[in-house]
């Protein structure tokens, strides 16, 4: 049975610390999706379609890496792409205590799916994509922020 991870987010837009995350759990996983959650009620920076090519962008070069979208919770998508695991990035404690919140309503809603917890390089603890985001839209160059690849 193969190992596929789910990496849910919103990716608005995605960042050096999101593919460090992806390009590490690659090497664990035989499949690695890189899911956007599609959130009606948020409102995004970048579409969808953007944010789909801009994973594409970054990704291109992992070869069991598969970008995708999904509406509904994460394990139901789990179930879908029979995906045992999620993946999911901590730069700091704060991270921790959210992420633990979900890993654990995850677990009650479907007991098989596990959640696996990727700890952020020191050098990329700050980056986040609310930053980002701020950044660009008050003009910034956020080039260094993006993966190889990514032009936005």
């Amino acid at each position: 049975m193969k190992k596929i991870a789910v990496f849910p987010g919103s990716f608005d837009p995605v960042t050096i610390g999101h593919h460090n995350i992806v390009e590490r759990a690659a090497s664990l996983f035989d499949k690695v999706i890189v899911a956007i959650g599609n959130n009606s009620d948020k409102k995004s920076l970048f579409t969808i379609e953007q944010r789909l090519l801009f994973l594409q962008q970054s990704f291109a070069t992992i070869e069991n890496v598969v970008i995708d979208s999904y509406e509904g919770l994460t394990v139901d998508y789990c179930k879908k792409t029979d995906a045992k695991y999620i993946l999911r990035g901590l730069r700091n404690s704060t991270d921790f205590e959210f992420e633990k919140n979900i890993a654990q309503m995850n677990q009650a809603l479907l007991a098989d799916v596990e959640t696996v917890f990727i700890i952020c390089p020191p050098s990329l603890t700050a980056i986040n994509s609310s930053i980002v985001r701020d950044i660009y839209k008050n003009g910034g160059n956020i080039q260094q922020f993006m993966p190889p690849g990514v032009k936005i």
